[in-house]
């Protein structure tokens, strides 16, 4: 699954403190092979990949897995060392539970709090700003790599009641679709949390030492990318589209690839924010950034990859989702 995009946004949100230490920013960007310029397009999107390994630069660069968001520095091997308090745990809940404990070890400006009640377990994030919406992507990220590792621990999508955050949103709405695998997000609530069925805390963990080792790799990388069987209709029906990019599947199609009537399958994207024809755009878009990240593919060959008959189409496409053409986009990598 890595022939996605995200948008500058939160590339944005990554060097928000590098200045600050003294980085340069443009430099940053180029070494990751990211055109500066593509931060000045509100609608810009990057690969994935690149935006994985941006990450892990500017942690390096800082010496701060936190990017500067945390309220003191958090060394490279944090995330490691949590991961491995973590992975001997045999069911979901203990591994949660020890992930919580292990960042309430530091005092940070955040916690995160485990909550098991009768039907339902949250992860709580409690910042120490007076409405918690002081950095928001801190929070938002909180969220994100908990469910992620949760969900890499026992090898599975984990369904979220829902995700809650105690700000308005920074960026836009499919993004956060994206960002949480489809669960209902919820902004200007009450608390910033992930809530979940209390059954899930009962799921065993599947990971162990080796597979750990890999993970631990490209931790980022991974948590972005993670593919398993998902209930999620938007995923099923992004999986079928990128399959069949070359010959490019219509609405009946893929209604009859997942064994539902047409109508069906448009509500239940629509229940989920979105429709056949945003996926298809959406997927078209990241196969596109993807392969223009990659050495000695023509135009041509990006644009027939990405299900374009002709080029020029694409050219067109391509503006119209980044605010640049394909040629430009590469001349800035």
């Amino acid at each position: 699954m890595r022939d996605i995009s995200i948008s500058v946004h939160f590339v944005q949100a990554t060097l928000k403190h590098a200045v600050a230490q003294g980085l340069d920013p443009a430099r940053l960007l180029r070494d990751n092979r990211i055109s500066p310029r593509l931060l000045k397009e509100e609608n810009a999107r990057i690969s994935i990949e690149r935006y994985a390994d941006l990450q892990v630069s500017i942690m390096l660069a800082m010496q701060d897995e936190s990017m500067g968001y945390a309220s003191r520095r958090m060394p490279p091997g944090c995330w490691a060392m949590m991961c491995h308090a973590v992975i001997g745990a045999e069911f979901l809940g203990q591994a949660l539970s020890r992930y919580c404990r292990f960042w309430q070890l530091f005092e940070f400006d955040f916690q995160l709090l485990l909550e098991d009640e009768t039907d339902t377990a949250r992860v709580q994030l409690l910042t120490a700003g007076d409405d918690g919406a002081s950095d928001s992507f801190m929070c938002e990220m909180g969220l994100f790599q908990t469910h992620r590792f949760a969900s890499w621990l026992v090898q599975e999508h984990l369904p979220m009641l829902r995700v809650q955050f105690s700000f308005p949103p920074s960026a836009e709405a499919q993004d956060y679709r994206r960002m949480f695998l489809a669960n209902p997000v919820e902004f200007e609530q009450d608390v910033t949390q992930i809530v979940m069925s209390r059954s899930l805390l009962d799921k065993p963990v599947l990971q162990n030492e080796a597979s750990l080792r890999h993970f631990l790799r490209h931790p980022v990388l991974m948590m972005l990318t993670q593919d398993y069987a998902s209930n999620s209709w938007t995923l099923r029906v992004r999986q079928i589209i990128r399959r069949k990019l070359l010959d490019m599947p219509e609405l009946n199609d893929v209604a009859a690839a997942l064994d539902v009537h047409p109508q069906t399958l448009r509500r239940r994207l629509s229940s989920e924010g979105t429709t056949f024809k945003e996926l298809k755009n959406q997927v078209r878009r990241d196969t596109a950034l993807h392969f223009l990240g990659k050495q000695g593919l023509s135009i041509e060959e990006i644009a027939h990859r990405a299900g374009f008959s002709e080029s020029s189409a694409f050219i067109r496409a391509f503006k119209g989702w980044t605010g640049v053409t394909p040629y430009s986009y590469r001349k800035g990598l």
